[in-house]
């Protein structure tokens, strides 16, 4: 499993985590790695193979969520020639072609509940039997597992083996999400931009507008890193002018006015020419409307000249506003295109 992402980041509860897994590498205990989406759980388990001493050895990866439950235990296990309908020749499973290695299950709360009781019996004895065979066979295999769930729940209301958890869970490294991580929205998204300027030939790196790095400071990230990087990338490459910083980002790809619609998410639509504009999600701290209005004012026309990459007149038209009114915004809250 090799990626080509790197850890990057700054924020303390990001390095806590990284040096945690450090630390636990060398150790041959099984390792569950809590977090989520978009997190890097897949860059943890790397981390914690390339710095322990099976580093030359397999590295085998298993989305327990890929594959129907039926084929679960197959592909964990391997099975025999004839073992069901299908099963034309022997196989071997994931744990053998780990042995000596280590074995990661992504997505292992997905897990059924016969997978885990024979998954049990392979974390405690290190010891296997392919589906049609009665010959059980030792292997050496450390248990990397990763999730999204909340696994003591699930135990807690009989949806997993507690004793299963108990036995990897020796160590759990818990991924803080983006949104936590002070100061590593500007690293990572400075590093992804630099990246995909690169992959475009751009002869310089422009960076960011002033009011897009606010934008991406402020955003929530669920989907955390790997959203972060699609909207960098996303941005950068429908920019038409590297000599200018990105003054445009689209976090919602499906935003689109011409979106397909259901009846029952079918809204009202704004007249022709105007447009909806935000509401203020703290009425109480205003002390000083006047002022209120005018940063609001200065958001909306600045992230509409942006979005238009500072076209004036269509600008001006998607505000509902003429071109002298759009210039005399410009001028009254102070904007250039260096914003």
């Amino acid at each position: 499993m090799e990626r080509e992402n790197q850890f990057i980041g700054q924020s303390g509860a990001f390095l806590d985590a990284v040096e945690r897994a450090s630390r636990a590498a060398p150790m041959r205990r099984p390792v569950l790695v809590i977090g989520e989406r978009g997190t890097g759980k897949e860059l943890i388990a790397e981390r914690l193979h390339r710095l322990s001493t099976r580093w030359d050895e397999p590295l085998v990866v298993m989305n327990c969520a890929a594959l129907p439950e039926t084929l679960i235990e197959a592909e964990l296990f391997g099975h025999e020639a004839g073992a069901f309908t299908g099963a034309t020749k022997t196989r071997a499973g994931r744990f053998e072609e780990a042995d000596k290695g280590t074995l990661f299950l992504d997505e292992l709360g997905s897990l059924s509940m016969g997978a885990q009781e024979r998954l049990l019996r392979a974390v405690e004895y290190g010891e296997v039997t392919r589906i049609g065979s009665s010959r059980p066979m030792q292997v050496d295999v450390r248990i990397v597992a990763a999730t999204n769930e909340n696994l003591p729940d699930k135990a807690a209301c009989g949806n997993f083996r507690a004793d299963l958890l108990d036995r990897l869970s020796f160590e759990v490294i818990t991924l803080p999400p983006l949104r936590v991580r002070e100061g590593d929205v500007e690293v990572l998204a400075d590093y992804f931009g630099r990246r995909m300027a690169a992959e475009l030939g751009w002869e310089d790196w422009p960076g960011f507008a002033g009011h897009v790095g606010e934008q991406l400071v402020n955003h929530d990230w669920p989907g955390n890193v790997r959203e972060l990087r699609n909207v960098v990338e996303r941005a950068i490459y429908r920019w038409d002018n590297w000599s200018e910083p990105i003054g445009h980002v689209q976090f919602d790809p499906f935003d689109s006015p011409w979106a397909p619609m259901t009846p029952k998410t079918r809204a009202p639509q704004p007249e022709q020419g105007k447009m909806f504009a935000p509401v203020a999600s703290d009425f109480e701290s205003i002390d000083d409307l006047r002022a209120a209005v005018d940063e609001h004012e200065r958001a909306i026309v600045e992230h509409a000249l942006g979005k238009h990459r500072w076209n004036q007149r269509q600008t001006a038209k998607a505000l509902g506003l003429s071109y002298d009114q759009l210039r005399h915004c410009i001028k009254k809250h102070g904007l250039t295109d260096d914003d």
